[in-house]
């Protein structure tokens, strides 16, 4: 069959190419247009359209040959900008992607939360049960928290502390609302209206706009896939003069970084010296699949690492009980703002949480999670390879919930949100996790929630939307 459309051959080629060695030569125009019985000039515009993917290279007077760097081009790295532009002064945030709600029939790669099979269901349906029977259900709870969630909290923590440490206790604990609710209690007693914070970029949406809430001015700095460079972090604290550092030192949302052992003592270092505090977002404290979550504050007892878990990802979406420990005066100023706030929580939602994590079952579920997680992540790394390999992955998420992806240099990350989305794939784009302007295009996909029977579709979806758009750049 005649085939003289410019995307068909562009596809064979395509396929052709992958088999064959660098520096191979394409057949000459006049023999792809009698092979595919199509124009010159289509067969032209194929050709064309693969240089602009990078694929072949036209060398004058000789032909069309396969790059020596095929697989992919060198993706420029404009990280180092971060530092130098900081936030803009009028980022507004607006309500993030992973809290929209899709229609049913769409396969979700978008979500901030774990599937509902992943969550110990039973045991949280039980514990809420029987907590409303007690008298937890016509009582108010302390405004720091029911002592033994407290004190639950406070051994998790100690039980990662190291030889000569002290380690925290009950009264170090403030329960909140969840993680959002103790960062907007943290970041106003911390930092407050018109001063600076420093923050990773990318980091956790939730954070900036509880600065943002706050009245505090994000310094952002850049973040890699081993966190970030105490240097740039000790220039930034010096520069601004914030006293304050957000950060998400184990599988960071959205990139699923942890720091490695040298990066975590040297942040403590230059938090030390300076008289600072770091905010530590345990969120993931529970997700961790080829490692585990080793707080940084388990080797400080000083108070300088003002450290953050919730149990709503793990637990259930509707227990939002999480815990701020922090030691010293820090904490009774940090649990002021968060009582005129919030007040208490519901001891309804805090005794059955304490249930659920005393339960023999909790560790068996905990390991079970860790497997079902390594699982799905292997399955969307595996899709992406096969069905959208211009994606970019420079670093397996060794826990969390999140694919952390980098897009060719020329597509807008938006556009690619869109185009998925009407075939039925949501997606986020990585612009709104960045506190100031993206170094590039990005985009976080959960493994976490969708149906893993789905993922190799929804990858799909995604590799023939950007093929579409860079053959579109490429015009």
């Amino acid at each position: 069959m005649a085939i003289s459309s410019a995307d068909r051959i562009v596809a064979e080629l395509r396929t052709w190419i992958s088999g064959a060695s660098p520096g191979t030569q394409l057949p000459s125009s006049r023999t792809l247009a009698a092979r595919y019985g199509a124009s010159p000039v289509t067969v032209q515009k194929a050709l064309h359209t693969l240089a602009g993917m990078g694929l072949v290279e036209a060398r004058p007077g000789a032909g069309t040959f396969v790059r020596r760097q095929s697989a992919r081009l060198r993706q420029p790295d404009y990280g180092w900008q971060t530092t130098t532009l900081g936030a803009p002064a009028d980022r507004i945030p607006t309500i993030s992607t992973p809290l929209r709600d899709i229609p049913a029939d769409a396969i979700g790669l978008h979500s901030g939360y774990p599937a509902r099979e992943l969550l110990p269901e039973r045991a949280v349906r039980s514990a809420l049960v029987r907590a409303s029977r007690g008298e937890s259900a016509l009582r108010r709870a302390p405004t720091a928290g029911i002592a033994d969630l407290r004190s639950w909290f406070a051994a998790e923590l100690a039980d990662t502390a190291l030889s000569g440490v002290t380690p925290a206790t009950e009264r170090d604990v403030v329960i909140v609302p969840g993680s959002q609710s103790g960062l907007c209690a943290i970041l106003r007693a911390l930092v407050g209206a018109g001063r600076p914070v420093v923050m990773e970029s990318p980091t956790y949406w939730g954070a900036m706009t509880a600065a943002a809430q706050a009245g505090a001015t994000v310094v952002p700095i850049a973040s890699g896939p081993g966190g970030p460079d105490p240097d740039d972090l000790a220039r930034a604290l010096d520069l601004s003069g914030a006293t304050v550092f957000y950060a998400q030192p184990n599988f960071a949302n959205p990139t699923g970084a942890q720091w490695s052992a040298e990066i975590r003592q040297g942040v403590l270092d230059v938090i030390g010296a300076r008289g600072a505090f770091l905010i530590e977002d345990d969120w993931a404290h529970d997700f961790g699949i080829d490692a585990p979550s080793v707080p940084l504050a388990s080797g400080d007892d000083s108070g300088h690492v003002v450290y953050l878990r919730s149990l709503t990802k793990s637990v259930s979406p509707a227990l939002r009980v999480a815990a701020i420990i922090a030691r010293g005066p820090v904490r009774e100023r940090i649990a002021t703002y968060h009582s005129a706030d919030a007040m208490y929580v519901s001891p309804v939602l805090q005794e059955a949480a304490l249930e659920v994590v005393l339960s023999p079952a909790w560790r068996t579920h905990r390991r079970f999670l860790s497997d079902a997680l390594r699982a799905r992540r292997d399955l969307l790394l595996d899709s992406l390879a096969e069905q959208a390999p211009e994606l970019t992955v420079e670093r397996p998420p060794r826990g969390g919930l999140n694919v952390w992806a980098r897009l060719p240099h020329a597509l807008d990350a938006g556009e690619l949100v869109r185009d998925c989305e009407r075939a039925g794939v949501i997606i986020a784009a990585g612009d709104e996790w960045f506190p100031s302007e993206p170094p590039g295009p990005f985009v976080r996909l959960n493994f976490a929630a969708p149906d893993p029977a789905r993922l190799s579709a929804a990858t799909q979806v995604i590799g023939d939307a950007v093929d579409t758009l860079l053959r579109q750049r490429s015009r």
